[in-house]
């Protein structure tokens, strides 16, 4: 078993590396690339999979999908940010949950249908909460960049 904590070997990240390449290589070409055999690499993202450290995913376009808006809420709570992070966590709405040290105790984004949807997940999802004293919403206008590829080298 891969240890999340230690550092990642050489081939273990050139394989991490040709998967954010492309997912859906196969375990035959990935070996071609980093001089190990079909068997050897699967076992190898096996070992990363169950350590927490690979998780492999499709990535959809939320615009494509039917979900027109997109955004970033900064909450300001009192008591237990990790208890209240938590229970926002359950919201399938609510797609990234961090704790922060800032202006902000706890950072969502969320991927809504329309403005409406957007309004309701904040007044019945996030304001509803007892413990949020405040809320921003960042509105994503257009989506300039993301990647997935950090943490290789």
């Amino acid at each position: 078993m891969v240890d999340s904590s230690s550092a990642l070997d050489a081939t273990a990240k050139k394989i991490i590396e040709e998967l954010q390449a492309d997912g859906r290589s196969s375990y035959a070409s990935i070996g071609k690339a980093v001089g190990l055999s079909e068997a050897a690499v699967r076992n190898r993202v096996q070992k990363l999979s169950d350590s927490g450290l690979l998780q492999i995913v499709a990535v959809t376009d939320p615009l494509k999908l039917g979900f027109s808006r997109q955004a970033l809420i900064g909450i300001r709570c009192t008591g237990d940010t990790e208890a209240l992070a938590d229970q926002l966590s359950v919201c399938p709405e609510i797609d990234y949950v961090v704790l922060t040290a800032g202006s902000f105790d706890i950072l969502i984004e969320v991927v809504c249908e329309d403005d409406d949807h957007l309004l309701r997940i904040l007044n019945q999802k996030v304001r509803n909460h007892r413990e949020v004293t405040a809320t921003e919403t960042l509105v994503y206008l257009k989506l300039v960049k993301q990647q997935y590829n950090w943490g290789t080298r």
